[in-house]
């Protein structure tokens, strides 16, 4: 019979067990996509703005296609051994490939690593992104068993995975060919009910922890699509690369406030096995489907999300420039409607994206399409000349 005293020892030793496991899981590591299949200048100086809050690069290298075959991504080796970051290289096998030929997309893959080697580049592990259905895991993990043999013992080898997945009883098999997983939890149903439901990904982040023993992160969005009809009427996608087609574009985009609100729960209650978020995508100046650099980076830091955009005017010789600036760190929409006092104005007029009424001491500008003014960023709307503005006395509705 186990004493009262040796009990005592017994449950302070568990809790401080406890409690140094809790320490060593450590907070969420933050990880980046890139995902351009070429790049551009911009480049740099993304990765110089997001290098202290995100660990880790996982870029695009190479692409296989039905049909078209396989190509590699244009990267720009230089500015990724400048960084410095962890560089993991992911291969996409499109979910439409009938087979995978486990000779030929092996020796492709050895044959990237081996050219980016010689570009200077040290990797950090290999990450293979292929939509299969269900039916088709038994085969995929023939696949991973075959390239895992044939690449060095020592780099590691991820996969990107599906929600649906959690379905099969292949799983476990799977996830036994690799080192760790990225589970998508955006964009994996139809599109036109959103990218993104919070409470959705949770409980499926949760669910593949108790099935995964090793390591994983989530797949998040940080991005937007169009969705546009086709020949037939059904929807179209529409992402970083603009389709030659007619018809009205609806524009999807992954909240920031939802995506802040379910970073902050899962650092408060860690599914079991949860590494950390890897984000999707890597935003250049510009991008307008794509949160801005600014915002991302908070809700990655998990800071306080503010953005409400403000008039703002410049003035030379009784003509006033009209903007809007954002000096919060969140992401807004083109507000709907502005209202500028003004005075004896002679003349006036809208920028693209806005339609301006006037009256005798009223410049309304409404907004005519969607647009979004990106956290610490400005926008011209429209100018006036007139003997007054009331800079006090002018407004942005929402």
């Amino acid at each position: 019979m186990v004493s009262f005293t040796r009990l005592i020892g017994l449950l302070t030793a568990l809790a401080l067990l406890s409690g140094c496991e809790r320490q060593d899981a450590g907070p969420l590591d933050q990880q980046l996509y890139i995902w351009q299949r070429q790049w551009i200048p911009a480049h740099e100086a993304a990765l110089r703005d997001s290098r202290n809050d995100f660990s880790t690069l996982r870029v695009l290298a190479l692409q296989a296609f039905p049909q078209v075959g396989s190509s590699r991504a244009r990267i720009d080796p230089q500015l990724l051994k400048q960084d410095g970051r962890p560089l993991i290289a992911v291969i996409r096998l499109d979910g439409q490939l009938k087979a995978l030929d486990q000779d030929q997309l092996t020796a492709q893959i050895l044959q990237l690593l081996e050219d980016w080697r010689g570009l200077g580049l040290t990797l950090a592990g290999v990450e293979i992104d292929h939509d299969a259905g269900n039916a088709r895991l038994p085969a995929y993990a023939g696949f991973l068993s075959h390239l895992r043999s044939a690449l060095p013992a020592t780099l590691p080898l991820s996969i990107t995975a599906l929600p649906a997945w959690l379905d099969s009883p292949q799983l476990p098999a799977l996830l036994a060919t690799v080192d760790s997983s990225v589970l998508q939890v955006h964009a994996v149903s139809d599109p036109r009910r959103g990218l993104f439901d919070p409470q959705q990904a949770q409980r499926w982040a949760k669910a593949w922890g108790r099935i995964s023993d090793k390591p994983f992160y989530l797949a998040l969005p940080a991005y937007g699509v169009a969705l546009l009809p086709d020949a037939g009427g059904a929807p179209v996608v529409e992402s970083e690369v603009s389709l030659e087609r007619a018809g009205e574009r609806r524009e999807l985009l992954a909240d920031p406030l939802q995506l802040s609100a379910l970073a902050k729960a899962l650092r408060e209650d860690r599914p079991a096995h949860l590494a950390g978020l890897i984000w999707f995508r890597l935003p250049l100046a510009n991008d307008r489907r794509a949160w801005s650099l600014t915002t991302l980076r908070a809700v990655a830091r998990g800071d306080s999300l503010v953005g409400k955009p403000v008039l703002a005017f410049s003035e030379k010789s009784g003509l006033y420039d009209i903007h809007l600036e954002n000096p919060g760190n969140l992401d807004n929409p083109w507000p709907a409607r502005l209202i500028v006092k003004a005075q004896d104005c002679e003349g006036a007029d809208a920028l693209a994206g806005y339609a301006l009424q006037q009256t005798a001491d009223l410049l309304t500008f409404t907004r005519l399409r969607d647009g979004r003014l990106p956290a610490g960023g400005q926008r011209a709307i429209g100018w006036a000349r007139c003997a007054n503005i009331d800079q006090g006395g002018s407004h942005v509705d929402p």
